[in-house]
Formats: structure tokens, C-alpha cells, sequence
């Protein structure tokens, strides 16, 4: 992936515009612009029980479409208090929080899930990994599982493998399943096969698609080969 970057000035201030990400595809430049900052910390009061209450409630209610002021009439709560309360300045009483639970059409639990939700991590030290039997293993290649989370904040399962072929596997270009698929050469040679497309890969390419094409291992160039790969489909996917 080509990392040209452009810098424009905006205004008579000379301030410097955020550089957008470009991708070459088929000979052609293309604007990626990437909206989530991935060093941005969320709000520490999010650990406070207020603030995740009003965070819980704001979701509900954007879920269903409705303004404060239909959840006002609904709830027969002052606009006042529930923009206090959404906006984590204030501590809910039981009977506010039934009547919004009543109001929005989830238990009173739902607004602490926030607040007592734990995120998952999974460490797997080197030469640790799970070997797991995925369509593939026959021909002889070998997954290892470097570690999953199943349910989670995200919504999106997300596998991450070390694939490794050796003298004894097979040509198998046909692997075709639902989300999306990361691959990462780390050893040997590849021409790998995406619908009609061929990619010769050697250490340090990468190749990013749609995982519902066919998709595999066209010819094995040089052996042994090593890979990472990283497959994402939604949690409510068989996978």
C-alpha cells in the first residue's frame, strides 16, 4: 500500500490539514480517508456509575429515534433531569431508572452493562498457538490459532492464524467463507488468488479482500511459507 500523504494549508492561519490515506489499485490512486483515531482515549468518568448510566440511556434512546423531549412525555421526567442524566451529572433514582427502562423497552440492568463490562484479552506466547482443523489442514497446511474472543463490544469475531505450508502441501486456491481476510507474508513465496486476480507475495506483502471470492494458495513459489491471517465476520455469522 503506497503512503502518499498530502499536507494543504486552510485559511490565512496556515494551519495544516490532516493528511489523508491513499491506496494504488489497478494503477489508480485512491482517497481512503480514515475517520477513528486509534490513539484517542475515551473518557476516564466512564468508570464513574453515572456517567455509564447516561451513556447507556442516550443509546437506547437514539436506538429507538426519539428526542429527550418524547422521552420526557414518555417518562413524565423533566428535560432538565434527563439531559443531566445522559449526560452523566447526575445520580439516577431506582424509580427514574424503572421508568425509563419501561419507557425505552430494556431492563433496569441494561443501563449498568457499561459500567460492569469487562474486555477480554488473550496472550499467547510464542510457539503456543492452538492447532485447529480448518478446510485446508488435509492438504497440509498447518493453522495455528493465535487467539479469539467471542462475544464482545465490538461485534465483529475476529481469527487470527499463523498458516504455515511446507514440501508436503497442496495447491488449494478455493477457500471461500463470509467477512473480510488479512493476509501478511512472513517466509517464503506465493502467487495467492483472489476471484480472477494473481498476487505474487513475498515477505512483507500483504493482501487485504472480500473473503466471499474464491480465494487460496495459487502456486507455491518458495517453501517452507509462513503467513499471518486474519479473518473478521460479524458475531452473528456461523463463520
Amino acid at each position: 500500500m503506497a503512503k502518499n500523504t498530502s499536507v494543504s494549508k486552510a485559511g490565512s492561519g496556515g494551519a495544516k490539514a490532516k493528511p489523508q490515506p491513499k491506496a494504488s489499485v489497478d494503477g489508480k490512486t485512491i482517497r481512503a480517508p480514515l475517520t477513528q483515531n486509534p490513539h484517542a482515549i475515551r473518557d476516564t468518568r466512564e468508570k464513574v456509575l453515572e456517567v455509564a448510566i447516561g451513556r447507556e440511556v442516550r443509546a437506547f434512546r437514539k436506538k429507538l429515534g426519539i428526542t429527550v423531549a418524547d422521552l420526557a412525555v414518555a417518562t413524565d421526567i423533566s428535560l432538565g433531569m434527563l439531559s443531566k442524566i445522559e449526560n452523566g451529572i447526575t445520580s439516577p433514582s431506582l424509580t427514574t431508572l424503572q421508568a425509563l427502562s419501561r419507557a425505552l423497552g430494556v431492563p433496569v440492568t441494561a443501563f449498568f452493562r457499561r459500567f460492569e463490562e469487562e474486555r477480554s484479552a488473550v496472550f499467547v506466547k510464542a510457539g503456543e498457538g492452538l492447532d485447529v482443523e480448518r478446510r485446508g489442514t488435509r492438504a497440509g497446511h498447518q493453522y495455528n490459532l493465535l487467539g479469539h474472543i467471542g462475544s464482545n463490544t465490538s461485534g465483529v469475531v475476529v481469527e487470527p492464524y499463523l498458516i504455515t505450508l511446507t514440501e508436503d502441501s497442496d495447491v488449494f486456491p478455493t477457500f471461500q467463507h463470509e467477512g473480510m481476510e488479512f493476509l501478511y507474508m512472513l517466509e517464503g513465496e506465493v502467487v495467492y488468488r483472489h476471484g480472477s486476480n494473481l498476487y505474487p507475495m513475498k515477505p512483507g506483502d500483504s493482501l487485504f479482500f472480500d473473503a466471499d471470492a474464491p480465494h487460496g494458495p495459487e502456486q507455491l513459489t518458495q517453501l517452507p511459507m509462513r503467513y499471518l491471517s486474519i479473518i473478521c465476520y460479524p458475531q452473528n455469522s456461523a463463520g
